[in-house]
């Protein structure tokens, strides 16, 4: 079987990640490419070297803050939580994403 590309949408990412801290709560970055892995049902997979640029401008723009604590292996580990003003990008994400998959519906439907 030919390997597939999952290449995700620019800015894709951010919603992926607002949504699985509103759903799962503090998480580390692993745990986020884990979840977000595994509720894609493994057809998502998020690369560190993306992740990490991503929860940092995500942090900046004050939709994430971050703690430090230890992961379920002990180990010391940021942990990430939405914020309120993440809650509010985040509907402002989905909307986007719901405008751009009902477009794509629209040219992909038969004439």
């Amino acid at each position: 079987m030919k390997n597939k590309k999952n290449d995700i949408l620019q800015g894709t990412l951010t919603l992926l990640v607002l949504r699985t801290l509103e759903r799962l709560g503090p998480c580390h970055g692993y745990g986020l490419c884990s979840a977000i892995q595994s509720n894609s049902e493994d057809l998502l997979r998020v690369e560190e070297g993306s992740l990490y640029p991503a929860l940092h401008r995500m942090k900046q723009q004050g939709w994430l803050r971050a703690t430090w604590g230890l992961s379920d292996k002990g180990r010391r580990a940021k942990f990430y939580e939405i914020t309120a003003l993440g809650r509010r990008q985040l509907a402002e994400e989905q909307e986007s994403w719901e405008r751009l998959t009902r477009a794509v519906a629209l040219v992909l439907r038969p004439s």
